[in-house]
């Protein structure tokens, strides 16, 4: 179990987080939703250890991880996948795999090209081409590969559809339902397309201001007005309770 409990954390002297608690186990898609700015990309850097932990705790199995380097944790099987990709374009697809090869590896190991190839068939296809000749859906794919080698227990997804065309996103998300699917592993997608995450996702959680407003089961918190009004363009009316006005 990864566990964040009362995390605080941001950048200089302003606090992003404000005690802020989620949770994720190791065979669920937990989503995380909110504005932009609310803190969920923040969240992701400060479990992998890229932004310090100024209050509160993260739990890895139980064992405080909130002081360890981030390859410390990622060699715990903590692994991200960030914003915007980030892969090396002069490089072929090959060798960004390979970079993300976990360092306790073995050469007796199966190559990863064989165990990802069913969920990623283009890894195979384009082996040899350098990366940055790939479109963006291609790329985002690759990156998700390079993560996998990396033997994670949970994998952080930031922003995977940033910057990919509907049809694309679509493919997207059909990729993280297949490493659902084929792997025992715990993911935390944080997304700004809130109807797909929620769609593919067990539970959820939504963020504004650094703290958690809403969580529950994926269904329920999609069904919530407030998500409807707020993130899923649903302007109609609602069973809440409108106040009393006052007198004429």
């Amino acid at each position: 179990m990864l566990e964040a409990r009362e995390l605080c954390s941001g950048y200089g002297q302003v606090d992003v987080l404000r005690g802020l608690s989620v949770r994720l186990a190791e065979d669920e898609v937990v989503a995380v939703v909110g504005s932009n700015g609310a803190g969920k990309s923040t969240l992701v850097r400060t479990l992998t250890g890229l932004l310090p932990v100024r209050s509160g705790r993260i739990l890895l199995d139980g064992d405080d991880i909130g002081s360890i380097k981030p390859h410390a944790r990622a060699r715990r099987g903590l692994i991200m996948v960030p914003e915007g990709r980030r892969l090396f374009g002069s490089l072929t697809v090959r060798e960004n795999i390979e970079l993300g090869r976990s360092a306790l590896a073995k050469r007796s190991d199966p190559d990863p090209f064989e165990v990802l190839g069913d969920i990623f068939p283009i890894i195979q296809e384009r082996e040899h081409q350098r990366a940055g000749l790939l479109s963006g859906g291609e790329q985002q794919q690759v990156a998700l590969a390079r993560a996998l080698v990396g033997r994670p227990r949970y994998l952080l997804l930031d922003e995977p559809s940033l910057g990919l065309s509907p049809a694309l996103t679509s493919q997207l998300f059909e990729t993280i339902t297949k490493i659902r699917e084929n792997l025992s592993i715990g993911i935390l997608l944080v997304e700004q397309m809130v109807d797909r995450a929620l769609g593919i996702a067990d539970r959820a959680y939504v963020i504004e201001r650094g703290t958690v407003t809403l969580s529950g089961v994926a269904a329920d918190v999609a069904g919530s007005s407030e998500v409807r009004r707020s993130y899923l363009g649903d302007i109609s009316g609602s069973n809440d309770a409108v106040p009393p006005s006052g007198p004429a």
